[in-house]
């Protein structure tokens, strides 16, 4: 497994709900992606960075995604090209599932 850490800045004045709000206008596009497990959007306003954390089955998967379409695609919509790192993820505790598991 593969956690994307994805992060942009905000335009200025963004506040928890217009973040929101921006991003369930996109959720619907990572439902079903193949390749995706999770994502988790993130919002800090003292910052003002957003962005997202993805868990993708491969490294492959996340940069097969994340092509040039997708990077000036974010860049148009926030102003600048995002910054994307990424992790081996051996391990993920979930606790709502009440399990630990090695992440192959």
């Amino acid at each position: 497994m593969i956690t994307a850490l994805v992060q942009f800045p905000l335009k200025d004045g963004t506040t928890l709900e217009k973040a929101r709000e921006a991003y369930e206008g996109s959720a619907p596009k990572y439902r079903g992606l193949a390749g995706l497990a999770r994502k988790y959007y993130l919002f800090d306003a003292a910052s003002g960075i957003g962005g997202g954390c993805y868990l993708w089955e491969s490294r492959e998967a996340a940069e097969s995604f994340y092509d040039d379409a997708w990077k000036r695609y974010m860049t148009e919509r926030y102003g600048t090209e995002p910054r994307i790192t990424y992790f081996e993820t051996p391990v993920i505790v979930d606790n709502t599932m009440e399990a630990s598991a090695a992440a192959d």
